[in-house]
Protein backbone atom coordinates (compact mmCIF):
# COMPACT_ATOMS: atom_id res chain seq x y z
CA UNK A 1 0.00 0.00 0.00
CA UNK A 2 2.74 2.50 1.10
CA UNK A 3 4.45 1.51 -2.21
CA UNK A 4 1.30 2.25 -3.99
CA UNK A 5 1.15 6.00 -2.40
CA UNK A 6 4.76 6.85 -3.41
CA UNK A 7 4.40 5.25 -6.65
CA UNK A 8 1.49 7.63 -7.08
CA UNK A 9 3.09 10.84 -5.40
CA UNK A 10 5.84 10.50 -7.80
CA UNK A 11 3.38 10.24 -11.17
CA UNK A 12 1.74 13.44 -9.66
CA UNK A 13 5.20 15.22 -9.05
CA UNK A 14 6.40 13.96 -12.65
CA UNK A 15 2.84 14.87 -14.40
CA UNK A 16 3.47 18.50 -12.26
CA UNK A 17 7.00 19.14 -13.80
CA UNK A 18 5.78 18.44 -17.23
CA UNK A 19 3.41 20.91 -17.08
CA UNK A 20 5.71 23.55 -15.32
CA UNK A 21 8.06 22.70 -17.83
CA UNK A 22 5.34 24.01 -20.20
CA UNK A 23 3.89 26.97 -18.70
CA UNK A 24 8.12 28.11 -18.42
CA UNK A 25 8.94 26.95 -22.24
CA UNK A 26 6.55 29.44 -23.75
CA UNK A 27 7.28 32.19 -22.64
CA UNK A 28 10.57 31.43 -23.00
CA UNK A 29 10.26 30.70 -26.94
CA UNK A 30 8.26 34.50 -27.10
CA UNK A 31 10.96 35.99 -25.88
CA UNK A 32 12.96 35.39 -28.78
CA UNK A 33 9.83 36.82 -31.19
CA UNK A 34 11.51 39.95 -31.67
CA UNK A 35 13.97 38.89 -33.76
CA UNK A 36 12.03 37.25 -36.89
CA UNK A 37 9.42 40.07 -36.56
CA UNK A 38 12.48 42.64 -37.15
CA UNK A 39 13.39 40.99 -39.97
CA UNK A 40 10.00 42.01 -41.80
CA UNK A 41 10.14 45.80 -40.67
CA UNK A 42 10.03 46.67 -43.64
CA UNK A 43 6.51 45.60 -44.17
CA UNK A 44 3.50 46.70 -42.08
CA UNK A 45 2.37 45.56 -39.13
CA UNK A 46 -1.14 44.82 -40.66
CA UNK A 47 0.41 42.37 -43.13
CA UNK A 48 2.81 41.03 -40.72
CA UNK A 49 -0.53 39.99 -38.44
CA UNK A 50 -2.71 38.83 -41.58
CA UNK A 51 -0.20 36.17 -42.91
CA UNK A 52 1.00 35.25 -39.36
CA UNK A 53 -2.73 34.06 -39.06
CA UNK A 54 -3.35 32.79 -42.36
CA UNK A 55 -0.22 30.84 -42.29
CA UNK A 56 -0.66 29.08 -39.03
CA UNK A 57 -4.54 28.63 -39.73
CA UNK A 58 -3.48 26.84 -42.99
CA UNK A 59 -0.38 24.31 -41.55
CA UNK A 60 -2.48 23.91 -37.71
CA UNK A 61 -5.68 23.08 -39.57
CA UNK A 62 -3.40 20.72 -42.04
CA UNK A 63 -2.10 18.54 -38.96
CA UNK A 64 -5.14 18.66 -37.16
CA UNK A 65 -7.15 16.77 -40.07
CA UNK A 66 -4.29 14.86 -41.23
CA UNK A 67 -2.77 13.47 -37.61
CA UNK A 68 -5.58 14.46 -35.13
CA UNK A 69 -8.91 13.70 -36.75
CA UNK A 70 -10.12 11.22 -33.73
CA UNK A 71 -9.78 14.31 -31.26
CA UNK A 72 -11.21 16.52 -33.07
CA UNK A 73 -14.27 14.29 -33.94
CA UNK A 74 -14.29 14.25 -29.51
CA UNK A 75 -14.57 17.85 -29.47
CA UNK A 76 -17.00 17.79 -31.95
CA UNK A 77 -18.91 15.01 -29.60
CA UNK A 78 -18.13 16.48 -26.14
CA UNK A 79 -19.37 19.93 -27.24
CA UNK A 80 -23.04 18.87 -29.01
CA UNK A 81 -23.10 16.44 -25.53
CA UNK A 82 -22.91 20.02 -23.61
CA UNK A 83 -26.26 21.75 -22.15
CA UNK A 84 -27.37 25.01 -23.80
CA UNK A 85 -25.48 27.18 -21.19
CA UNK A 86 -22.24 25.09 -21.70
CA UNK A 87 -22.60 25.89 -25.50
CA UNK A 88 -22.72 29.42 -25.18
CA UNK A 89 -19.91 30.04 -22.50
CA UNK A 90 -17.24 27.41 -24.78
CA UNK A 91 -18.66 29.61 -27.71
CA UNK A 92 -18.26 32.69 -26.19
CA UNK A 93 -15.15 32.08 -24.09
CA UNK A 94 -13.36 30.76 -27.67
CA UNK A 95 -15.00 34.19 -29.10
CA UNK A 96 -13.28 35.89 -26.46
CA UNK A 97 -10.11 34.67 -26.06
CA UNK A 98 -9.81 35.21 -30.26
CA UNK A 99 -10.37 38.54 -30.02
CA UNK A 100 -7.75 38.95 -26.85
CA UNK A 101 -4.96 37.21 -28.65
CA UNK A 102 -5.79 39.16 -32.27
CA UNK A 103 -4.99 42.32 -30.39
CA UNK A 104 -2.31 41.05 -28.71
CA UNK A 105 -0.42 40.31 -31.59
CA UNK A 106 -1.32 43.52 -33.43
CA UNK A 107 -0.32 45.86 -30.37
CA UNK A 108 3.03 43.47 -29.83
CA UNK A 109 4.26 43.52 -33.79
CA UNK A 110 3.28 47.53 -33.91
CA UNK A 111 5.55 47.49 -30.69
CA UNK A 112 8.42 45.90 -32.03
CA UNK A 113 8.92 47.73 -35.21
CA UNK A 114 7.42 51.24 -34.50
CA UNK A 115 8.28 51.67 -30.96
CA UNK A 116 10.91 49.70 -29.47
CA UNK A 117 12.01 46.23 -28.50
CA UNK A 118 11.41 47.60 -24.80
CA UNK A 119 7.95 48.85 -24.66
CA UNK A 120 6.95 45.27 -26.02
CA UNK A 121 9.24 43.64 -23.06
CA UNK A 122 7.71 46.35 -20.59
CA UNK A 123 3.92 45.05 -21.74
CA UNK A 124 5.37 41.66 -20.25
CA UNK A 125 6.06 42.95 -17.09
CA UNK A 126 2.42 44.23 -16.50
CA UNK A 127 1.02 41.11 -17.99
CA UNK A 128 1.98 38.90 -15.24
CA UNK A 129 0.66 41.22 -12.61
CA UNK A 130 -2.84 41.42 -14.05
CA UNK A 131 -3.18 38.14 -14.80
CA UNK A 132 -2.40 37.27 -10.89
CA UNK A 133 -4.81 39.98 -10.06
CA UNK A 134 -7.63 39.10 -12.42
CA UNK A 135 -7.28 35.10 -11.45
CA UNK A 136 -7.28 36.21 -7.31
CA UNK A 137 -10.63 38.41 -8.14
CA UNK A 138 -12.07 36.22 -10.77
CA UNK A 139 -11.15 32.72 -10.59
CA UNK A 140 -10.69 33.06 -6.60
CA UNK A 141 -7.20 31.40 -6.82
CA UNK A 142 -5.22 31.99 -3.22
CA UNK A 143 -2.21 34.01 -3.21
CA UNK A 144 0.21 33.48 0.41
CA UNK A 145 1.84 35.36 2.38
CA UNK A 146 5.12 35.00 0.00
CA UNK A 147 3.42 35.63 -3.15
CA UNK A 148 2.22 38.92 -2.24
CA UNK A 149 5.89 39.71 -1.01
CA UNK A 150 6.56 38.82 -4.46
CA UNK A 151 3.69 40.86 -6.35
CA UNK A 152 4.88 43.73 -4.69
CA UNK A 153 8.39 43.74 -5.60
CA UNK A 154 7.23 43.08 -8.92
CA UNK A 155 5.09 46.38 -8.60
CA UNK A 156 8.33 48.31 -7.51
CA UNK A 157 9.87 46.79 -10.68
CA UNK A 158 7.12 47.95 -12.78
CA UNK A 159 7.54 51.38 -11.69
CA UNK A 160 10.68 52.22 -12.39
CA UNK A 161 9.85 51.50 -15.86
CA UNK A 162 7.17 53.12 -16.04
CA UNK A 163 8.93 56.19 -15.41
CA UNK A 164 10.01 56.77 -19.77
CA UNK A 165 7.41 57.58 -22.21
CA UNK A 166 3.73 57.73 -21.62
CA UNK A 167 3.36 56.52 -25.12
CA UNK A 168 5.41 53.32 -24.40
CA UNK A 169 3.50 52.70 -21.09
CA UNK A 170 0.06 52.99 -23.03
CA UNK A 171 1.03 50.63 -25.59
CA UNK A 172 2.47 48.19 -23.25
CA UNK A 173 -0.19 48.48 -21.09
CA UNK A 174 -2.70 47.67 -24.19
CA UNK A 175 0.24 43.81 -24.40
CA UNK A 176 -0.54 43.09 -21.45
CA UNK A 177 -3.88 43.47 -20.91
CA UNK A 178 -4.92 41.46 -23.53
CA UNK A 179 -2.95 38.45 -22.98
CA UNK A 180 -3.38 38.68 -19.32
CA UNK A 181 -7.25 38.15 -20.30
CA UNK A 182 -6.24 35.97 -22.99
CA UNK A 183 -4.92 33.56 -20.28
CA UNK A 184 -7.78 33.73 -17.74
CA UNK A 185 -10.30 32.73 -21.01
CA UNK A 186 -8.01 29.52 -21.37
CA UNK A 187 -7.99 28.98 -17.85
CA UNK A 188 -11.41 28.88 -17.49
CA UNK A 189 -12.33 26.88 -20.93
CA UNK A 190 -11.81 23.30 -20.16
CA UNK A 191 -12.89 19.78 -21.71
CA UNK A 192 -11.70 20.40 -25.11
CA UNK A 193 -8.42 19.42 -26.68
CA UNK A 194 -6.14 22.37 -26.63
CA UNK A 195 -4.60 22.17 -30.19
CA UNK A 196 -8.48 21.75 -31.43
CA UNK A 197 -9.46 25.15 -29.37
CA UNK A 198 -6.23 27.28 -30.53
CA UNK A 199 -7.32 25.92 -34.08
CA UNK A 200 -10.25 27.74 -34.28
CA UNK A 201 -9.38 31.04 -32.39
CA UNK A 202 -6.96 31.07 -35.70
CA UNK A 203 -9.68 30.37 -37.86
CA UNK A 204 -12.11 33.31 -35.64
CA UNK A 205 -9.07 35.50 -36.23
CA UNK A 206 -8.89 34.81 -39.72
CA UNK A 207 -12.29 36.07 -39.94
CA UNK A 208 -11.24 40.00 -38.69
CA UNK A 209 -8.24 40.07 -41.52
CA UNK A 210 -10.46 38.54 -44.69
CA UNK A 211 -12.28 41.72 -44.72
CA UNK A 212 -9.19 44.12 -44.23
CA UNK A 213 -7.16 41.97 -46.89
CA UNK A 214 -9.74 42.62 -49.33
CA UNK A 215 -10.32 46.00 -48.15
CA UNK A 216 -6.62 47.15 -48.03
CA UNK A 217 -5.75 45.81 -51.61
CA UNK A 218 -2.12 45.21 -50.46
CA UNK A 219 -0.39 43.55 -53.34
CA UNK A 220 1.12 39.84 -52.17
CA UNK A 221 4.37 40.52 -50.55
CA UNK A 222 7.02 38.32 -51.87
CA UNK A 223 10.92 38.08 -51.71
CA UNK A 224 11.86 34.97 -49.43
CA UNK A 225 12.82 36.75 -46.25
CA UNK A 226 8.79 37.85 -46.06
CA UNK A 227 7.48 34.80 -45.71
CA UNK A 228 10.09 32.36 -44.19
CA UNK A 229 10.06 34.77 -41.27
CA UNK A 230 6.10 34.77 -41.47
CA UNK A 231 6.53 30.50 -41.38
CA UNK A 232 8.65 30.69 -38.61
CA UNK A 233 6.71 33.19 -36.80
CA UNK A 234 3.33 31.25 -37.44
CA UNK A 235 4.87 27.58 -36.39
CA UNK A 236 7.74 28.26 -34.05
CA UNK A 237 6.52 31.69 -31.72
CA UNK A 238 2.71 31.37 -32.14
CA UNK A 239 1.94 27.44 -32.84
CA UNK A 240 4.07 26.04 -30.70
CA UNK A 241 4.16 28.57 -27.47
CA UNK A 242 0.53 28.96 -27.65
CA UNK A 243 -0.25 25.29 -27.62
CA UNK A 244 2.30 25.08 -24.46
CA UNK A 245 0.95 27.90 -22.81
CA UNK A 246 -2.86 26.40 -22.88
CA UNK A 247 -1.43 22.97 -21.96
CA UNK A 248 0.07 24.55 -18.78
CA UNK A 249 -3.14 26.36 -18.03
CA UNK A 250 -5.41 22.76 -17.77
CA UNK A 251 -3.19 21.54 -14.17
CA UNK A 252 -1.38 24.88 -13.60
CA UNK A 253 -2.80 27.94 -11.53
CA UNK A 254 -3.31 30.99 -13.75
CA UNK A 255 -1.47 32.95 -11.04
CA UNK A 256 1.59 30.91 -11.58
CA UNK A 257 1.57 31.08 -15.46
CA UNK A 258 1.25 34.59 -15.10
CA UNK A 259 4.76 35.03 -13.47
CA UNK A 260 6.63 32.46 -15.56
CA UNK A 261 5.80 35.18 -18.07
CA UNK A 262 8.54 37.31 -16.71
CA UNK A 263 10.75 34.85 -18.87
CA UNK A 264 9.70 36.52 -21.70
CA UNK A 265 10.56 40.33 -21.56
CA UNK A 266 14.03 39.18 -19.61
CA UNK A 267 14.62 37.85 -22.66
CA UNK A 268 13.40 40.56 -25.05
CA UNK A 269 15.30 43.48 -22.47
CA UNK A 270 18.92 41.63 -22.89
CA UNK A 271 18.12 41.36 -26.91
CA UNK A 272 17.04 45.12 -26.60
CA UNK A 273 20.29 45.61 -25.08
CA UNK A 274 22.84 43.34 -26.71
CA UNK A 275 21.76 42.45 -29.84
CA UNK A 276 19.23 45.00 -30.95
CA UNK A 277 21.50 47.62 -29.28
CA UNK A 278 18.86 50.06 -27.31
CA UNK A 279 20.10 52.55 -25.28
CA UNK A 280 19.17 51.57 -21.50
CA UNK A 281 18.49 53.38 -18.46
CA UNK A 282 20.20 52.64 -15.84
CA UNK A 283 17.47 52.46 -13.21
CA UNK A 284 16.01 49.58 -15.66
CA UNK A 285 18.99 47.44 -14.29
CA UNK A 286 17.81 47.47 -10.99
CA UNK A 287 14.11 47.24 -12.24
CA UNK A 288 14.81 43.95 -13.75
CA UNK A 289 17.18 42.86 -10.58
CA UNK A 290 14.30 42.93 -8.58
CA UNK A 291 12.09 41.19 -10.87
CA UNK A 292 13.99 38.42 -10.96
CA UNK A 293 13.96 38.04 -6.61
CA UNK A 294 9.99 38.55 -7.29
CA UNK A 295 9.74 35.43 -9.73
CA UNK A 296 11.57 33.16 -7.46
CA UNK A 297 9.87 34.28 -4.53
CA UNK A 298 6.88 33.75 -6.31
CA UNK A 299 7.96 30.01 -7.46
CA UNK A 300 9.68 29.36 -4.59
CA UNK A 301 7.57 26.42 -3.05
CA UNK A 302 7.55 24.72 -6.61
CA UNK A 303 10.82 25.34 -7.09
CA UNK A 304 11.93 23.72 -3.51
CA UNK A 305 9.50 20.44 -4.60
CA UNK A 306 11.03 19.93 -8.03
CA UNK A 307 14.55 19.90 -6.51
CA UNK A 308 13.95 18.12 -3.39
CA UNK A 309 12.23 15.17 -5.54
Amino acid sequence: MERLIVAEKIENTESRRTYFLAAFLAPLIWGFMSIPVRWVRDWSADDILNYRILSGLLMLWGYILVFRRKALKQDLHHFRELEARGKRNAVGLTLFASICIFGNWYTYIYAINNISVQSAAFGYMICPLITTFAAFIILKEQLSVIKWIALALALVSVGLLASGSLIDGLWSLGIASLYAFYLISQRVLQGFDKLNVLAVQLAICSLFIIPILFIQGHPLPHGTTFWTSIILIAVVFTIIPLFLSMYALSKISSSTTGVLLYVNPIIAFLLAIFFFKEEVDPHKYMAYGILIVAIMLFNSTTLRSMIRR
